[in-house]
């Protein structure tokens, strides 16, 4: 899935290739990609793209005096450029591609979509807040004002997990399943540590590690052609997806924990006294 560095990185690829070009056609393909109806993607027909912003995980294509076009990639959506789009008008199937947005230039992108469960989501609305999941969001854990003592004021009352706190959109923007393990494994912390039992010099730490695995993100990802930031991605991450390898910090086999529909990785010397954690749901540290 598309985290927040990831899709900080779509928003500055598409501000240099998007912002004062001409949208000449939206063309939803799967039916399931499209949230919203009113206003309609023809709406963004003939509108200059004046900004691209993201929110969180969501990328938002601001039009000069029109709608605007957010867009929420999902587990398995993608934005993929095209310098020239192939000819002709798409057609329905079962195929990857759900939507086409078409420039005057020739250019443009598709916004794909593998597997079988359909997330990708796309809304024209008049606001960004209008869409649920944006109108929800926490703040964004890069921005200036977002610092240690914001961020330990969000954490005092958390009664769970720093793994689900960390991932929670509603708490804190932009951070997912894979940033959320690197982050911990970077404070040396259990993600299974309860939010509020965190000392102050604990908070400061995992605030520190936040900020630090966060902006290193982002400044490997700047620049990468959005058809490489998967890779990239995945090169620089140190726990998760990493299963079985060693802990580039101190050589102990990263393990792993499974949920119903995901997983998480850690380092047992780095964050849990070498101790390994359980493998099911409310796992507890293994006596």
């Amino acid at each position: 899935m598309p985290e927040l560095p990831e899709v900080e990185a779509l928003r500055e690829f598409l501000t240099e290739h998007l912002t004062g070009q001409e949208i000449v056609r939206v063309l939803p393909v799967a039916i399931s990609v499209l949230k919203t109806y009113d206003p309609p993607p023809a709406a963004l027909e003939g509108r200059t793209v004046a900004a691209v912003h993201r929110h969180g995980k969501f990328l938002d294509v601001e039009t000069d005096g029109g709608p605007r076009l957010v867009t929420h990639l999902a587990r398995a959506g993608w934005l993929q450029w095209k310098d020239r789009l192939p000819d002709g008008v798409p057609r329905p199937g079962k195929g990857p591609l759900a939507l086409r947005v078409a420039l005057a230039t020739g250019a443009g992108f598709d916004l794909t979509e593998a597997g079988t469960q359909k997330r990708l989501a796309v809304y024209v609305v008049t606001d960004p807040r209008e869409v649920p999941g944006v109108a929800r969001l926490g703040p964004d854990p890069l921005a200036d004002d977002f610092d240690e003592a914001r961020f330990a004021a969000l954490l005092g009352g958390e009664r769970r997990q720093l793994k689900g706190a960390l991932r929670d959109q509603g708490l804190i923007a932009g951070i997912g399943n894979a940033y959320s393990d690197e982050i911990l494994h970077a404070a040396r912390m259990s993600p299974f540590k309860l939010a509020a039992s965190l000392t102050p010099e604990e908070t400061g730490a995992l605030y520190a590690a936040l900020r630090a695995t966060l902006t290193e993100a982002v400044e490997r990802s700047r620049g990468v052609a959005a058809g490489k930031l998967k890779a990239e991605k995945k090169g620089g991450l140190r726990v998760h997806g990493r299963t079985g390898e060693p802990c580039p910090v101190c050589g102990d086999t990263v393990r792993e924990v499974s949920f119903s529909d995901s997983s998480l990785q850690y380092c047992p010397t780095c964050q849990t006294g070498g101790r390994p954690l359980a493998d099911r749901r409310l796992s507890r540290l293994l006596k």
